[in-house]
């Protein structure tokens, strides 16, 4: 059929009203169907992994509407500096995709988190001239403790987090949520035995401190927390594992005057790794 036109005596038919042009360039169509891959989200969260660019990186979902805020713009400019396509979608398109988690009307897709091993942890320290710090996680599972842990892991200075393989939580986009991005930072390492990597590390000098409120541990000002160290926090409810308490070099206790004589397991792990750098500063 020819592509031309033939000539009509009939008035030309109105034309249709074109849409409303995007204000941004890079804006693309967004697709109904919930993306393929790591979904973070959360304002925080998505910055700080732009910030670390340890992942791979794939678009980035903002909500129509969404008022352009410090956060938000960085989270734009780091965007743009990685030639990220940018889609803009309704607000409750993102809740259906991340399960009604607060969202903050940001997320990014990405591959998945970049585990590290422990020898990267050791050499890490080692670059910056300082004892080794590392924190283990005994069957953590609740992400938001996990996710508060990793945010004081990273304030304090900890220079890796080792995680059991099985029976624990491990980094989702919740967890980069909860831990407000702090994670992407961190080298984290997943351990098939964690007593194994315990004896491991002892090897390689560092003592073995874990957290735990019993009789016969000790209180946390009477050890020295200066040199290299372990840092070990159990599970909510129930503490350290038998074979783990028993590999530790210590079990220290916080000192508690109140009439509540147990904290949960993210509160009381961030203030052993406050008192670790209190004692590295002094």
């Amino acid at each position: 059929m020819s592509s031309s036109r033939k000539h009509s005596n009939k008035p030309p038919k109105t034309k249709a009203k074109s849409r409303p042009k995007s204000h941004s360039k890079s804006t693309a169509p967004a697709p109904a169907k919930r993306p393929r891959g790591e979904l973070l989200y959360g304002r925080q969260g998505v910055r700080e992994a732009l910030r670390a660019g340890r992942r791979h990186f794939h678009d980035l979902y903002l909500a129509r509407g969404l008022k352009q805020n410090e956060v938000v713009q960085e989270v734009l400019s780091l965007a743009k500096a990685r030639k990220l396509p940018v889609q803009h979608v309704e607000r409750g398109q993102l809740d259906a995709w991340v399960a009604d988690a607060n969202h903050q009307g940001v997320a990014l897709r990405t591959g998945a988190y970049p585990y590290a091993d422990v020898s990267t942890m050791l050499a890490r320290a080692e670059k910056q001239g300082e004892a080794p710090f590392l924190l283990l996680l005994d069957r953590v599972q609740d992400p938001q403790n996990l996710g508060s842990l990793f945010r004081a892991a990273e304030a304090f200075g900890v220079h890796g987090v080792i995680l059991p393989k099985h029976r624990a939580a491990h980094i989702t986009p919740a967890v980069v949520n909860a831990s407000a991005g702090a994670v992407e930072h961190l080298p984290v390492a997943t351990a098939t035995n964690l007593v194994n990597e315990m004896k491991a590390l002892k090897e390689a000098g560092l003592w073995i401190a874990g957290l735990e409120a019993r009789e016969d541990a000790v209180d946390l000002h009477t050890v020295d927390l200066s040199g290299p160290l372990a840092v070990v926090v159990g599970s909510e409810g129930f503490g350290l594992s038998r074979l783990v308490a028993e590999t530790c070099d210590w079990l220290v206790r916080l000192p508690m005057r109140g009439r509540i004589n147990s904290l949960n397991a993210a509160v009381a792990g961030s203030i052993f790794l406050f008192q670790v750098l209190q004692a590295r500063r002094s």
